[in-house]
């Protein structure tokens, strides 16, 4: 079985800095409109009550130096890195009082060990303020836009209750790529009702956009989520390892090679975990995938 090559995330850090950049997750303590009541007040039906931020740093303020330091502080206890990517993860990091994104992104750009600056956000949440403070923050250092697509089919976002369309996804991706900021487009593969042609469409779409960095996030079924009530009344098919396995290679088969793969798969909090079980061993996923797929020359 011949491999496919990819451009993995870590290849492109070491080429592009020398080293091996360690991600840090950091938590602003935002919301979502899918939360608060302006979308919706459950959010996504995939997503956990972290707000996709399960693994930011553990801290009682919202302090965002402090969150890096004690991250640092973990990490350096395996590594002896030195450049460090600060990832607003969790929830919406764009929707807020643009004085408060101001402060909390200026405090970690200027961060002396941040290398890079990476937002998730939605594609709805980029206001013409934001913009502008995204343009002013990537004259200081790389900023990066992670924005959730999750598919390019508009019945199964609107299954998902994203609050968004692929239309907007595109409009927005399309405007933060003419002002200089880089996007890293974010799909989940084995979404109920999809069928590995409509995957591949996604990821083929999502590729044609002006986007620098894609992920590709295996569906995971946490608890308390709307997504575990539906599987629990009607369970549906579940990717087997070996079954996404295939499926990554032929998703990686279509990427362009100058397109950045920042994830192939994930692993979901062990303790709020209900399926697939087999993604909580990720030395085993991780082994299974590189009989597929390889990011060496």
């Amino acid at each position: 079985m011949e491999k496919v090559k990819y451009t993995s995330l870590n290849k492109y850090l070491k080429q592009t800095y020398g080293e091996k950049i360690y991600k840090i997750s950091l938590n602003a303590g935002l919301s979502c409109p899918n939360r608060d009541g302006l979308l919706g007040t459950d959010g996504c039906i995939f997503c956990s009550e972290g707000g996709s931020g399960d693994f930011a740093v553990s801290c009682n303020e919202i302090n965002i130096t402090t969150q890096i330091n004690e991250a640092i502080k973990l990490i350096s206890n395996k590594t002896t890195a030195s450049k460090y990517i600060a990832y607003f993860q969790a929830y919406t990091n764009t929707y807020g009082p643009i004085e408060y994104l101001r402060h909390i992104f200026y405090e970690a750009i200027n961060h002396p060990d941040v290398t890079i600056l990476a937002i998730g956000t939605r594609c709805d949440c980029i206001s013409k303020e934001v913009l502008e403070l995204l343009v002013e923050l990537n004259k200081i250092k790389p900023v990066w836009i992670e924005m959730g697509l999750q598919s390019v089919h508009n019945e199964t976002l609107q299954h998902l209750k994203c609050g968004y369309t692929y239309e907007q996804f595109k409009e927005t991706t399309l405007l933060l790529s003419n002002a200089g900021i880089d996007v890293i487009g974010h799909l989940i593969l084995g979404l109920p009702g999809e069928s590995k042609e409509m995957m591949l469409e996604s990821v083929s779409k999502l590729c044609a956009l002006p986007i620098k960095g894609i992920k590709l996030q295996l569906l995971h079924i946490l608890k308390n989520t709307v997504l575990e009530k539906e599987y629990t009344q009607n369970p549906f098919q579940i990717l087997e390892l070996d079954e996404y396995c295939e499926l990554v290679r032929d998703c990686l088969a279509i990427v362009p090679k100058d397109i950045i793969v920042h994830r192939i798969t994930g692993d979901g909090p062990k303790k709020i975990l209900v399926a697939p079980l087999w993604s909580a061993n990720k030395k085993m996923v991780l082994n299974t995938m590189k009989k597929y797929i390889t990011d060496e020359d």
